[in-house]
């Protein structure tokens, strides 16, 4: 089912947009002042904009949907199966903003009408009936607008890996020591921000740098749609700044490359056990004489595509085995949804970044401040990214791309 996008309804989502972080996204309408002479229930002079039909079709589908999962949250079979439970009140949750919204757009949809009646009975005789019913109007009617753009937005199609958590990895790039340094002031900042998020953080492998910071780690990142948000992190960040390691006071540039990667099982990637090659070795370092003893670390190698996974962080041969398996799994299969995702964006010429994991998208400029984010031209206070706040940073993306999608909809709909 296509919606239905009128030039000027996406001109008002691509102006209209504010972020204001729990609450998701805010649509403002700017006020307009015009005269009314009469209202029927079925047109209006103001920017109301009425749901499609098919729209609309589509939305009274969804309500009914999560009516149905909503009374099985009451079945005596659902709740006695926690497996099945489980899935009811996911599938439940993917709907429900939008049916609040619809909700509460039907409901102003009845105010507006009720005020539109009120109006046209008032006649000529009744000023002051005919004004408030006209300052009601006025008040109504962008909220409506708002509320239709809101919910065009949550309809747009959703990446499905969104809801997964990731292994996030960070490499140190060009740069030497000053690339490990600036690898772990990335952890750092990541940390800041899961804690901020509510999200969990293990560390699944890691090779510090000589000098300090990481030549590479990888960490486990689970939570509330941990992949929809920190995906748009992943690609080639930039320092500019003087080293600590720096004698003559000079300005160098490093790198540091970040990758993440959604988590998936043996029913997203199967891996033939022939493809595997592992080795077993003494972990070293804290955690007992069992890590020193005991050959409890596992490097496994991927032979088709030479990937490596390196696993010491667990006391147990087998758990360290299941963890680089698991990272395994999630690169080949972020190698397949890179591919995807490049296939996509060349098709739609997206110009919100190209996703590669070569792509430089922010540089760091500690002279001025300054954080710049190239792939939509904004620049932030540097001191705001290394305090861990980088949900406007995230938020500007989302928006972006949905701005990009909203346009190949209302390309899509006038070519219909």
């Amino acid at each position: 089912m296509k919606l239905s996008l009128s030039p000027h309804c996406l001109l008002l989502l691509l102006v209209s947009f504010s972020y204001h972080g729990t609450d998701g996204f805010v649509i403002h309408h700017p006020q307009q002042s015009f005269a009314i002479a009469s209202f029927s229930s079925t047109s209006s002079t103001s920017l109301f904009m009425a749901l499609d039909e098919g729209m609309q079709s589509r939305l009274d589908g969804i309500r009914r949907s999560y009516q149905a999962l909503t009374e099985r949250l009451g079945d005596p079979d659902v709740i006695a199966d926690s497996k099945l439970l489980q899935k009811v009140m996911s599938d439940r949750a993917q709907s429900e903003e939008v049916v609040l919204v619809y909700d509460e757009y039907c409901q102003l949809q009845e105010e507006l009408e009720g005020a539109k009646e009120l109006f046209n009975e008032a006649g000529n005789d009744d000023a002051d009936m005919k004004e408030m019913a006209r300052s009601e109007i006025k008040e109504i009617e962008p909220q409506l607008d708002a509320l239709e753009a809101k919910m065009k937005v949550l309809l747009l199609p959703k990446d499905p890996n969104d809801d997964r958590n990731i292994m996030l990895e960070i490499r140190a790039g060009t740069g030497g020591s000053e690339a490990s340094i600036f690898a772990g002031d990335l952890v750092d900042v990541y940390r800041k921000y899961i804690t901020s998020q509510g999200w969990q953080a293990k560390i699944i492998d890691e090779s510090p740098g000589e000098d300090g910071g990481y030549k590479n780690i990888v960490m486990q990142v689970n939570g509330d749609s941990v992949y929809s948000k920190m995906k748009w992190e992943a690609g080639v960040h930039r320092v500019q700044r003087v080293p600590a390691t720096e004698s003559q006071g000079r300005v160098h540039t490093s790198t540091a490359t970040v990758a993440i990667m959604p988590e998936c099982d043996d029913v997203d990637v199967k891996i033939d056990p022939k493809d595997i090659e592992m080795s077993t070795m003494r972990s070293g370092g804290a955690g007992g004489q069992n890590v020193n003893k005991v050959e409890t670390a596992v490097d496994l190698l991927h032979k088709p595509t030479g990937i490596r996974i390196k696993c010491t962080q667990e006391r147990s041969q087998l758990k360290n085995k299941e963890l680089a398996m698991k990272m395994l799994m999630s690169k080949l299969y972020d190698m397949e949804n890179e591919k995807r995702e490049m296939e996509e964006r060349s098709r739609r010429g997206d110009q919100v970044g190209t996703g590669g994991r070569s792509e430089k998208i922010r540089t760091y400029n500690w002279k001025d401040s300054r954080c710049s984010d190239h792939r939509i031209g904004q620049n932030y206070p540097l001191s705001q990214f290394l305090n861990g706040d980088i949900d406007p940073m995230i938020s500007a993306m989302i928006m972006q791309d949905q701005e990009e999608k909203l346009k190949e909809l209302a390309q899509e709909s006038s070519a219909t």
